[in-house]
């Protein structure tokens, strides 16, 4: 690719500025010249020689040791006949004395006068530093109204990626195989704008991509630049956001002058949500800052030349908080889903982010890849790092499957921790754990127990049991849910059954048991008392992250509530009973797991299918 050199344009990025260091080191240079000006003042201004009094000066001429004198309007220098260690030269302020020319002929000393110098004195006096005060200003404000000037928060923020300088293409992207496939459309547009246009058709205005975090989206904006070869600005939708009304419109008027001054060109704006929030009427009216904005945003989205190739491509995690404005068609025509990878998709990242990693040859990264399910591209990326790390701190030559297996515990369970527990609650840990792992292992249709652990890890988990799916699944029947809800309160029932106490140790358990079976009733109508009904309807839930929805309960009744509570309660009973019938069933093996985890603290797949009898899955091949 040849790198435009067009001259400057209107909203160019590249104007004729001085260099940085230049500007930088302007005020310098005019103290400089100042401090020289103050010199030239001294040297002009001050009389040559030494200063003498009047008197002193009266007396050499009487004495007759002065050879010549100058007398100015201020000041009398001259020089006298001898030399003197001093210096001969000497100065001395003018007195009012009518008889002094008298002398100075009596004493044969020869005198002239000195007209005064009208212009220098003014020049160095007034006129220079005024202008040196003028260029002053002048450069203080270009600072606070340039680029980087405090008086800039008018300017767009956006960086400005030249063409030849986004080296990502969509060789650089793996996991995402559909939204990749939809942007090379994209790419063709910006490439070959005659070839739709010449057809009537229009270029899309806008793209949006939408998914979890960590999934590639600006890196698949990145990749759309590279491969079309043209300018990027990428910014994030709080950089409009201030404090001062009107900025943000400001700004959003100058991205789109510099984006039609780079046409072709590539717009994209990360976290969309900070500023296409959905427009309520507020109490302190509708005219706020990022509403002026947002509208300014759709003004100038539907401003846009037709004829001229700039998209504007945006990302979120939250398209549900979205003004639907933006989403209509001739602004962010197209959407583009961005999800996690599937287990094909994790083992191409993984290929891409073991290039410059030192693999040993037990390294199969399709075995990673199906343990590392539910892991965005961010994730595997750390996965990856984290598993180099910890080889160097083990002084190893190469990453082994081992530091993978190390750094997905990390990754999902947290970072291990040496607490000192008493053998009492090392004991209830260890049944709690172990209740997790039998009913895991017992019932069909749940992912197999891949490790079995009493080493506390992460924020307050005294232990954990960690199940690793063998194929992605994206349906869940009513049965599968059941069964998750019992192997959630085995750990309870273990303790139960095993000390006849319960702990707090369930707490977590608890908590996410009854969010399933919250779900199961409200959601997916999975309750024959409460029938086929989205009792939910009026929650907004997010879409992509794991917060809460506005509402404490969906819109419903206070008798449909009550219902929902004990439809809730009837099927944690029956989760709970299930853990109890199977883990009185298997009361042998609970003891004999029990005692191998406090002996080893870790129990992997393999030993545990030993441990308990009847397994009902297989265990993970390495």
């Amino acid at each position: 690719m040849t790198p435009h050199n067009d001259p400057p344009q209107k909203g160019d990025r590249r104007e004729s500025r001085l260099p940085s260091p230049v500007r930088n080191n302007a005020v310098w240079w005019i103290l400089g010249l100042l401090a020289v000006l103050s010199i030239a003042q001294v040297a002009v201004f001050m009389p040559a020689g030494r200063t003498i009094t009047y008197s002193e000066f009266k007396a050499y001429v009487r004495g007759g040791q002065v050879d010549e004198v100058a007398i100015g309007a201020d000041v009398i220098s001259g020089q006298l006949k001898v030399q003197d260690p001093r210096g001969s030269r000497f100065s001395t302020a003018k007195v009012d004395d009518p008889k002094l020319v008298e002398e100075l002929e009596a004493n044969n000393v020869r005198y002239k006068g000195e007209a005064p110098n009208r212009w220098l004195p003014e020049l160095l006096g007034w006129v220079v530093p005024i202008v040196v005060i003028v260029l002053l200003w002048n450069m203080f404000m270009r600072r606070m109204g340039g680029a980087d000037g405090v008086m800039s928060f008018a300017r767009s923020r956006a960086k400005f990626h030249a063409e030849d300088s986004v080296k990502v293409t969509f060789a650089d992207v793996a996991g995402v195989d559909e939204a990749a496939q939809e942007l090379r459309e994209v790419v063709e547009f910006l490439k070959q704008p005659g070839k739709f246009t010449n057809l009537g058709g229009k270029i899309p205005r806008g793209v949006l991509l939408v998914g979890p975090p960590g999934t590639g989206k600006t890196l698949l904006a990145r990749a759309v630049a590279g491969e079309a070869g043209v300018p990027f600005f990428s910014l994030s939708g709080s950089e409009f956001v201030e404090m001062f009304v009107g900025v943000g419109a400001a700004r959003v008027r100058d991205l789109f002058a510099q984006a039609a001054a780079k046409s072709p060109c590539i717009v994209f704006i990360d976290e969309l949500d900070a500023l296409g929030k959905a427009r309520v009427q507020s109490p302190m009216g509708s005219h706020e800052e990022r509403e002026q904005t947002l509208n300014q945003l759709l003004a100038e989205m539907d401003g846009f030349d037709a004829r001229k190739a700039i998209i504007i491509m945006a990302a979120t995690n939250r398209p549900e908080v979205l003004d639907p404005a933006l989403l209509r068609p001739g602004r962010f025509d197209r959407q583009v889903l961005v999800d996690k990878p599937d287990v094909r998709g994790r083992e191409a990242i993984l290929r891409i982010h073991v290039k410059q990693v030192k693999l040993a040859a037990d390294v199969k990264l399709q075995v990673v890849a199906a343990r590392t399910a539910g892991f965005a591209g961010a994730d595997l990326a750390n996965l990856v790092n984290e598993a180099a790390l910890l080889a160097a701190r083990r002084d190893k030559p190469h990453v082994e499957l081992a530091e993978f297996d190390a750094a997905i515990d990390r990754l999902i369970a947290g970072l291990e921790k040496r607490r000192v527990l008493n053998d009492k609650e090392r004991a209830i840990v260890a049944y709690h754990e172990s209740g997790h792992a039998i009913v895991a292992t017992v019932l069909p249709g749940l992912d197999p127990v891949h490790k079995v652990s009493i080493v506390a890890r992460g924020f307050g988990a005294l232990g954990y049991t960690m199940q690793l799916p063998l194929e992605d699944r994206y349906l869940m029947t009513r049965a599968d849910l059941h069964h998750q809800l019992a192997v959630l309160l085995g750990g309870r029932t273990a303790e139960e059954l095993a000390l006849g106490e319960i702990t707090t140790g369930a707490q977590n358990d608890l908590q996410r048991a009854t969010d399933i079976a919250r779900a199961m009733v409200t959601e997916y109508g999975m309750s024959d008392a409460m029938g086929a009904v989205n009792y939910d309807a009026g929650r907004r839930r997010a879409m992509f992250l794991d917060i809460p929805g506005g509402q404490e309960r969906g819109p419903y009744a206070e008798a449909t509530a009550q219902e929902v509570d004990a439809e809730v309660r009837r099927i944690m009973r029956e989760a709970h009973d299930t853990a109890r019938r199977i883990l009185s069933e298997h009361r042998d093996d609970l003891e004999r797991l029990t005692q191998r985890l406090l002996e080893k603290e870790v129990v992997d797949a393999e030993e545990l299918l030993t441990l308990v009898s009847r397994p009902g899955v297989a265990p993970v091949e390495a």
